[in-house]
């Protein structure tokens, strides 16, 4: 292995996702002298697999649901139908886009970018495409990929994960998803408005199970009306090819059959075979484990992204990989408050939240200390506007701060950054009441939830 010890970078990262590319960017505007490996293109999972490529599929089916139901609104439209490859071009001129303005901040920051599967060869060193990179600090972000379950074998072509659909060539006429948490009912949203028959399979009690309870029900309530199927509350036992598609059995004996299966379980870390374990990294069920500060217990390593056991969004991997470069710089920074990390799913209607649950927050602040409130959005003007339904829950502790905000509706994903500061500032129902919010908007329905939680509710029951 070529050694060019002239080269001793300050910050070698392994992985270019939403966390490696974070910890380059922000490093390399400090001063530090930042090499960047990643073994396919920048950006990761994310842009090329993930957030983006998904949303825009939502979009498009967005837009279907729209011409379909646009005399509800007075207006005369045809829906024709899907043309897939449009829909697909329309998709990768996005990614596309935000991909060439990714590579070329790169470049003005000056990271030593290279292309190329790299291994952890020592504490201080990455081996790739023949040449041994030494760095003073290494920054694992290596990411993660789709996950299955044992005895269920993906294939690309009946059995899919969510990569096969996201280039799927077809809109299938049915689909099983097995799993209801945000991979799976985002797909389940996009595939009915596109016009599948789809079936979510999810072993847990609700969809969306790490939601508060309420946000769950609302989202099966609207699913149901919008013909999604789904089975709550039995595992996955078996699944075998049939004449035309895919046969899944559950534990109880149940069966769903369909033209392919969506399997949409959750992700798993890419860390196996990198040398994380040789290099003496503690690891668990294949996540590389950190402290509060991203470190690992080998001194001159971190880790960031889908690869700890940390929420799996890309906006936290951007956070803790510019705790990281910051952390390397010298300066003071603070830990990720992970309870504070808005969290959205883009389904129709979508899911937001900041915050705890209401389950949570008795958990920790006792049963009679917790109180709850919800806002329906029938009271809010816009939300009537765009014939949306939805609410927003908010939980507070009694006389005390709003600790979990809650909210289903078409656009609430919007309305979740003024949540975010509500929640992190410590906000009294009280003082978010004081601040005007403009009518008619969405935002108004978070104006409105805080006033009747502060006691003077405006366009709601008392």
């Amino acid at each position: 292995m070529a050694n060019d010890a002239s080269t001793v970078f300050d910050l070698v990262i392994l992985g270019g996702g939403s966390g490696g590319y974070a910890a380059a960017l922000r490093g390399a505007q400090l001063g530090l002298d930042v090499a960047l490996i990643e073994k396919d293109k920048v950006g990761g999972t994310c842009l090329h697999k993930g957030c983006i490529p998904t949303k825009a599929l939502l979009h498009a089916g967005e837009i279907a649901d729209q011409a379909r139901e646009s005399e509800q609104f007075g207006v005369k439209a045809t829906f024709e139908g899907i043309d897939v490859p449009a829909v697909q071009k329309y998709k990768d001129d996005v990614i596309s886009g935000l991909y060439k303005g990714l590579q070329g901040l790169i470049a003005s920051r000056k990271v030593t970018y290279i292309e190329g599967e790299g291994r952890l060869s020592s504490p201080t060193s990455v081996d790739v495409n023949g040449q041994r990179i030494q760095g003073r600090h290494v920054l694992l972000a290596t990411g993660s990929v789709p996950k299955s379950l044992p005895g269920l074998q993906i294939d690309g072509n009946r059995i899919i994960s969510s990569d096969h659909a996201l280039v799927l060539d077809r809109v299938p006429e049915s689909a099983i998803i097995l799993g209801g948490g945000v991979i799976g009912v985002e797909f389940a949203s996009a595939w009915k408005s596109f016009g599948a028959d789809v079936t979510v399979v999810e072993g847990l009690k609700h969809l969306v199970p790490v939601e508060d309870e309420n946000s769950s029900k609302l989202l099966e309530r609207a699913f149901r009306k919008r013909g999604i199927k789904f089975s709550l509350g039995t595992f996955f036992q078996k699944a075998e090819y049939t004449e035309n598609g895919v046969k899944v059995t559950l534990a109880d004996g149940k069966e769903f059959e369909a033209e392919v299966l969506l399997v949409a379980v959750g992700r798993g870390p890419v860390s196996q075979g990198l040398g994380y374990e040789e290099a003496g990294v503690a690891m668990d069920r294949g996540y590389v484990l950190v402290d509060e500060y991203m470190r690992t217990n080998v001194e001159t390593i971190s880790a960031v992204g889908d690869l700890v056991p940390t929420l799996q969004l890309a906006h936290v991997g951007f956070a803790e990989g510019i705790l990281v470069a910051e952390r390397l710089a010298g300066l003071k920074v603070v830990p990720v408050d992970y309870d504070g990390v808005p969290r959205v799913t883009y389904c129709h209607p979508e899911v937001a939240s900041v915050g705890i649950t209401e389950a949570k927050a008795k958990e920790i602040y006792g049963a009679d200390k917790v109180v709850a409130l919800k806002y329906n959005l029938a009271g809010n003007g816009k939300s009537k506007i765009l014939k949306t339904a939805g609410e927003i829950k908010l939980v507070q502790v009694k006389d005390g701060a709003v600790v979990g905000v809650h909210m289903v509706g078409d656009r609430m994903g919007e309305q979740v950054g003024e949540a975010q500061l509500i929640y992190n500032w410590e906000a009294l129902p009280a003082e978010v009441a004081q601040l005007i919010h403009a009518h008619p908007t969405q935002n108004e329905a978070l104006g409105e939830a805080h006033l009747a939680l502060a006691g003077k509710p405006l366009h709601s029951h008392d």
